[in-house]
């Protein structure tokens, strides 16, 4: 199949966590949200040149929900194949600006509009305050078998996921990660991961799965630099490059009962639920399991003999 066939679909995923940008902010980082957000639109602008039939896609990943930064409410859906009537461009733009192609700074535009949106309308409430970030990714999934679904039928689909993840892991999150996970395993669907903290081990776990990139930036300042080197290639061209070695990844599994990860644990033989404790009903399935005890040797009652 030729190249001008081929759609290549990029779908980045950036943790949008308020309260981690904010501690950034505080303590007086090189780094904020406005700058992570303009290193992702220049790596969607440069994914968009590399090819006429690349396509893009960007997901807030934030603590009450995940939204779309574009395509973008007002996005058009035949925009997203090119072929809206008239001029495909025609209903999103309003022309061009200071020479720039029209259509990167629309979706710059479009991104901009949401993220502000996005956290002007957030309110702080409970202790609800992990990233969504399972929920991010099924999100992306279900928008790439979209795409795969509106295609022509003779143009080859293929997709990749980035996550640009900030704040730490949720245990809490475990089960939903891992059928992700496979779920684009199946699919031959990669998930790459850019982590900006505290390593990731369920990224790191995705990345191993399904065959991407975990990468943890040494220098977040030079975000730009890693996003371009590392992840607008796509997997075809990795074999060429020079890339960072794979990691150690973390296959520690959490457990069903606290939601904290372990080494060593106890598995339901009926629905494969982990447990750190023994139980002898599964909470999961409730199957109850036979214990074996040991056997209980009688003691021998030594007969007296009695003295004539």
């Amino acid at each position: 199949m030729s190249g001008d066939d081929e759609l290549n679909l990029l779908v980045t995923v950036v943790d949008t966590n308020p309260i981690w940008w904010g501690k950034q902010a505080i303590a007086g980082s090189e780094l904020t949200l406005s700058k992570c957000l303009d290193a992702v639109m220049v790596l969607g602008n440069c994914h968009l040149f590399m090819n006429r039939n690349n396509k893009l896609a960007v997901i807030a990943s934030h603590i009450q929900e995940s939204r779309f930064l574009f395509p973008g409410k007002r996005w058009v859906a035949a925009d997203l194949f090119g072929e809206a009537a008239g001029n495909p461009l025609e209903s999103n733009i309003s022309g061009s600006k200071d020479g720039k192609y029209e259509l990167l700074t629309t979706i710059n535009e479009t991104i901009a509009e949401e993220i502000k949106d996005l956290m002007t309308t957030t309110e702080l409430k409970g202790q609800q305050t992990e990233t969504l970030l399972a929920g991010s990714l099924a999100k992306a999934l279900c928008y790439i078998h979209r795409m795969a679904k509106e295609g022509k039928a003779t143009q080859e689909i293929k997709s990749r996921i980035l996550v640009i993840k900030a704040a730490e892991d949720s245990a809490l999150q475990y089960m939903n990660f891992m059928n992700v996970i496979f779920a684009a395993q199946k699919q031959s669907i990669l998930i790459d991961a850019c982590v900006l903290d505290s390593d990731s081990g369920l990224l790191q776990q995705a990345c191993d799965i399904t065959g991407g990139i975990y990468l943890k930036v040494p220098h977040m300042p030079s975000l730009l630099q890693y996003l371009l080197w590392v992840y607008l290639p796509d997997q075809d061209q990795r074999s060429q490059l020079i890339l960072p070695p794979p990691v150690h990844v973390d296959y520690r599994a959490a457990c069903f009962c606290h939601r904290n990860l372990i080494e060593i644990g106890y598995v339901c033989s009926v629905c494969l639920s982990i447990f750190c404790n023994f139980s002898p009903i599964c909470t999961t399935c409730e199957t109850a399991f036979k214990i074996s005890l040991p056997a209980v040797m009688k003691s021998k009652k030594k007969k007296l003999k009695l003295a004539i």
